[in-house]
């Protein structure tokens, strides 16, 4: 049988690659007989630009930007030259202001900022590109973009904006002068976003409250940080005033959508929010890196296919790599298949989403920390025993 394995990266454990490699591996000791084909997968976080240089090709630019802390740290741009003529550049947001890059000791999205994303941004506008996708994931950050926004110029050197969501709470109107100068000096060039969660900037399951305690906040500073970002997306989207609202006159008028609650808004720490503020528009990361593969035309000839992450809860179902293979297995009648580092979905969940089984690497502390000695290895030996129930 043909089996199709396409996991996203194990968290801070396994590359998508690494993961795809060791699921392979355990595969084809139970079942040799077996045709694997390995097409690693990202959502817009860590691996987005490996996943898409893998299928686009293209020229790797390196870029040294500013960290969340705003210590200078190495990241690059893809840029993708298409048949036209027409450039494209790729962002790994992950590169700049990922988790990875600031300690864990020192991690509080109070005080962590965006600069870095400003600083490619400009970079790939630099290069010639005329289209950016910009991947958003696994930030460390919590400031709605405020620190993109200044470092592409908008307020005065020094503002607010530039100290991390903590801070947002104190911004005036005179704080984001220039938004609106900002975002027309970017008319010319097309921003697509790709989004690994496709959830809000507000709410429940918002940048703050559903994302900020993994980045270092107490349960007091993501209620003062979801209080922050409320505000200074007040004031933003007034600062905008007629860039974001329609033309009533026009034939084809429909309202402006509603820029804090769009899907993907929340994503990143909120800089899903901060570049539709310069008219970026906000799609799923996971679809966009599947359409760039291939994943519907790869699914389609497999007879099984195995997906996986290092932890499969509710962020999954919610535009990550398992909810989009999972959604072109069922359009092809393919059963698909995950292996999570740890699960946290229940049955009828993931039943619903289409998946046909879900297996845990580790379910008890004690497994959980044998996997994390040997990651590789013990993904690799789960995958083996499910090769033996899906094998044929």
């Amino acid at each position: 049988m043909r089996v199709l394995i396409a996991p996203d990266g194990f968290g801070d454990t396994l590359t998508a690659q690494q993961a795809a490699d060791a699921i392979s591996e355990g595969w084809a000791q139970a079942a040799p007989g077996d045709a694997l084909v390995r097409c690693p997968m990202a959502d817009g976080g860590p691996g987005f630009l490996d996943a898409l240089r893998a299928h686009l090709g293209g020229e790797l630019h390196s870029v040294t930007v500013s960290s969340p802390l705003g210590e200078p740290v190495p990241a690059a741009l893809l840029v993708v030259d298409g048949p036209d003529g027409a450039r494209t550049a790729y962002i790994e947001s992950a590169h700049a202001i990922g988790l990875q890059v600031v300690p864990p000791e020192r991690r509080d999205p109070t005080r962590t900022s965006s600069a870095g994303i400003g600083m490619l941004l400009r970079a790939a506008v630099d290069s010639g590109a005329r289209r950016v996708v910009v991947g958003l994931g696994g930030s460390a950050t919590n400031d709605a973009g405020a620190g993109m926004l200044a470092e592409l110029g908008v307020g005065e050197p020094g503002s607010v904006l530039a100290g991390g969501g903590g801070g947002l709470g104190g911004v005036g109107p005179a704080d984001l002068a220039g938004l609106a100068a900002v975002r027309a000096g970017l008319r010319g060039v097309e921003i697509l976003v790709a989004c690994d969660v496709d959830v809000p900037l507000l709410g429940l399951h918002g940048a703050s409250a559903g994302f900020a305690a993994q980045k270092g906040a107490s349960a007091e500073q993501a209620q003062d940080l979801e209080r922050a970002l409320g505000h200074f997306a007040h004031l933003a989207v007034a600062a905008l005033g007629d860039a974001v609202r329609p033309d009533l006159l026009a034939r084809s008028a429909a309202p402006a959508p509603r820029l804090a609650s769009a899907p993907g808004a929340g994503a990143a720490g909120g800089l899903g929010f901060g570049l539709s503020l310069l008219g970026a528009r906000l799609a799923p990361g996971s679809a966009l890196v599947a359409d760039a593969v291939g994943l519907a035309r790869q699914v389609g000839e497999a007879d099984v296919v195995v997906t996986g992450e290092g932890r499969f809860d509710w962020q999954s179902l919610h535009g990550k790599v398992v909810a989009a293979v999972a959604e072109r297995a069922l359009a092809a009648a393919v059963p698909a298949v995950v292996i999570a580092g740890q699960v946290d979905v229940g049955r009828r969940e993931w039943g619903a989403a289409g998946i046909a089984g879900v297996y845990a690497v580790a379910q008890s502390p004690a497994q959980v920390a044998e996997s994390l000695n040997d990651p590789a290895g013990a993904l690799r030996r789960r995958a083996a025993r499910v090769a033996q129930t899906w094998s044929r």
